[in-house]
């Protein structure tokens, strides 16, 4: 009975690799920016089971880049150093001596980590912020926040070198401003600016919630950026799904072939997103032309 078993588990697993086949031929070539970032990152074998799908994607010929958070980590560190923080409308304020915990953490040791992970795996990864040759420079989002920035010029060139390499990179959401200064970034935000400088063919958000859901809890598999403006308005979406959604119509305007936001406590999510007829979570574009 456990050979048959055994057996059947193999067939299934064959057959599955075939039908992801006109999914692997879509896909070759194609940047697919990741932000990654929640309980993936703090379970050593979620990060384990997340950059083996990356060394997978990279292996048949997907470009992929990831752009990660690290808020809880950065708290952490805040508290480990009784480092007090102040609020303006519920946003932390990011003063020097928050900035340089921010760096510390994000460049460091949540960015090397990950590397780490990849490297592990196979892939062949590499860290980097925004501040790595000149990739992102930021403006100042609101004074009152202090050192926390919004990306105003993209320079990717970096990037391609890297993915004619077959490195997969790594980035840390911060940014250089005009003055030398170093700004902190919403990971959204820095990655879907970076997947719209890149034209990516997809801007994979991964969350902790399912996705886009209606009116009455359902997720939403497939949207435009009309529905989720009107959607917006009625109040549907609402509280912390908002600035992702924002993030999503704001990478779509700038080129983005489509974001999807999913899941990412969900084992395989990203492959079974892009190699799988289903899908995960909730896939934003332009139109359905």
């Amino acid at each position: 009975m456990k050979t048959q078993q055994m057996n059947r588990d193999w067939i299934a697993t064959a057959r599955t690799l075939s039908e992801a086949l006109p999914y692997l031929q879509r896909y070759a070539g194609a940047i697919v920016v990741v932000k990654f970032g929640g309980h993936a990152m703090g379970d050593d074998a979620a990060m384990e089971t997340f950059a083996r799908d990356i060394v997978l994607m990279r292996q048949v010929g997907v470009n992929p880049v990831l752009v990660h958070g690290g808020g809880p980590m950065i708290n952490a560190m805040l508290d480990q150093l009784k480092i007090e923080s102040q609020f303006v409308d519920g946003k932390r304020v990011t003063d020097q001596a928050t900035m340089d915990v921010v760096e510390m953490v994000l460049s460091g040791r949540v960015n090397k980590r990950i590397v780490q992970a990849i490297n592990d795996q196979g892939g062949r990864a590499i860290g980097l912020s925004g501040k790595d040759s000149h990739l992102i420079t930021c403006d100042q989002t609101d004074p009152r926040l202090g050192l926390v920035g919004t990306p105003s010029e993209i320079d990717p060139s970096l990037l391609h070198t890297l993915f004619d390499a077959g490195i997969i990179p790594v980035i840390a959401p911060l940014g250089a401003g005009r003055h030398g200064e170093t700004f902190n970034i919403n990971g959204d935000t820095a990655a879907g600016a970076i997947a719209a400088a890149l034209q990516a063919d997809r801007l994979l958000l991964l969350t902790d919630v399912a996705g886009v859901k209606n009116a009455e809890g359902e997720v939403m598999t497939d949207l435009t950026a009309d529905q989720i403006r009107q959607m917006t308005d009625q109040g549907i979406i609402a509280g912390g799904m908002i600035p992702k959604t924002e993030t999503a119509l704001a990478a779509i305007e700038g080129g983005v072939r489509a974001v999807v936001i999913l899941d990412g406590r969900a084992p395989n999510c990203t492959l079974l997103e892009l190699f799988t007829e289903h899908g995960a979570g909730s896939l934003i574009r332009k139109s359905f032309d």
